[in-house]
């Protein structure tokens, strides 16, 4: 299934005068899921991961440090610009590194120019930011009140500012929360601690909503978006293991009870953020962890049967509300595995053709038909 994602007149003959700025409510598709890629920006360009995966990805993720400084706002343009080229939305990934207090309405004001200029070429955005809130790694985790505050701030900017960009909140899964001994999870006798402390018994534990404390509220939130990857089956991380059949959808719902642990006191998400409060859901980050060691086959198989759950006909007839699943498509250094992890799909040849055999046809692509002649401006 292919979009038009960029936000132009499609044409087949070349660029048009102008763009015109899509409502950021149109980014969601009436129906199937917007696939999209994690890409490795300094390694790959859009274009050439599309001939790797034979489609033109609906959405690109990138990421960028708050307050902006001149290369970051340099570097989001340069992924806008390969979108007005190869068609598409922008995932962008806004991390607070000087904690949520430096998330000014200066700050806020400067997040929605820079977005309102990307749609103005006719490219959509959506603002995921702050992600995985209430993990304890980054320095905005664990910090309800902050956070919330924060998102809203941002929200209420963008909205206003920038009407072709649309707002994502998305926590990380629920599996190892609370985070315990993270440089920002929460201590005990703060009021941070307090909020995140649901069931009022002293500790925290996934007995508490790991998803509630954070949530900025439905006119704040356009998307709704969880981290869902497959490490393994046990902490440490690091061994190459198969994905137990039906994972990804118990994580989902918070019915996971496995060999990584009885996770199902966590809330159903999809039920509780893409049905009650009636949110498209994205998948913004997935892949399986595979650290190669020279099993070949045994690592396609790993990752086989991780798309296979996530991108299954079955995911997409019980979870119709999930409008986005994005691959983590790196190989990179992980901390947690103090290892090298491959979680691309298309840089192995092997795992290329057996992923591409296995696209669903509910999947949808971007346009490459559509072009634009605008640039970003300088705000």
């Amino acid at each position: 299934m292919v979009a038009t994602t960029a936000g132009c007149t499609p044409t087949a003959k070349g660029p048009v005068a102008a763009c015109v700025v899509r409502p950021a409510a149109q980014i969601v598709p009436e129906q199937g899921a917007l696939f999209g890629v994690n890409l490795d920006w300094g390694s790959q360009t859009i274009e050439e991961y599309s001939r790797h995966l034979g489609q033109r990805p609906a959405v690109a993720v990138a990421f960028a440090d708050l307050p902006f400084t001149d290369v970051e706002r340099e570097e989001v343009r340069s992924a806008a610009a390969q979108l007005r080229v190869n068609g598409g939305t922008l995932l962008l990934t806004l991390e607070s590194i000087d904690g949520l207090a430096a998330v000014t309405d200066a700050v806020a004001s400067d997040i929605a120019r820079l977005a309102a200029s990307v749609n103005q070429t006719g490219v959509p955005v959506i603002i995921r930011f702050a992600h995985e809130m209430n993990g304890s790694w980054y320095a905005w985790g664990q910090q309800p009140a902050a956070y919330v505050e924060a998102f809203r701030r941002v929200a209420e900017a963008v909205h206003t500012e920038a009407p072709g960009t649309a707002m994502m909140w998305a926590p990380n899964n629920a599996d190892g929360y609370p985070f315990e001994g993270g440089v920002s999870a929460a201590q005990p006798g703060t009021a941070d601690f307090a909020l995140l402390d649901t069931t009022r018994d002293g500790a925290l534990s996934l007995d508490d909503d790991p998803y509630a404390p954070y949530y900025p509220g439905d006119d704040a939130v356009d998307w709704v978006g969880m981290s869902l990857y497959h490490w393994g089956s046990a902490h440490p991380w690091g061994e190459n293991e198969m994905p137990e059949e039906g994972k990804f959808a118990a994580q989902l719902t918070g019915t996971y009870d496995g060999a990584a642990g009885d996770e199902s006191a966590a809330p159903d998400f999809y039920e509780t953020y893409g049905v009650e409060h009636g949110k498209p859901v994205a998948i913004p980050e997935t892949a399986a962890l595979v650290v190669p060691r020279g099993d070949p086959a045994g690592e396609l198989a790993i990752k086989q049967a991780w798309w296979r759950q996530v991108l299954s006909a079955e995911t997409a007839a019980r979870f119709p509300n999930l409008k986005m699943i994005n691959w983590f498509e790196w190989e990179k250094f992980e901390p947690e595995v103090r290892d090298e992890v491959s979680w691309s799909v298309v840089e192995d040849e092997q795992t290329r053709r057996a992923f591409r055999a296995d696209l669903p046809a509910g999947l949808v692509y971007s346009d490459l038909a559509v072009r634009c002649t605008g640039a970003p401006s300088e705000d």
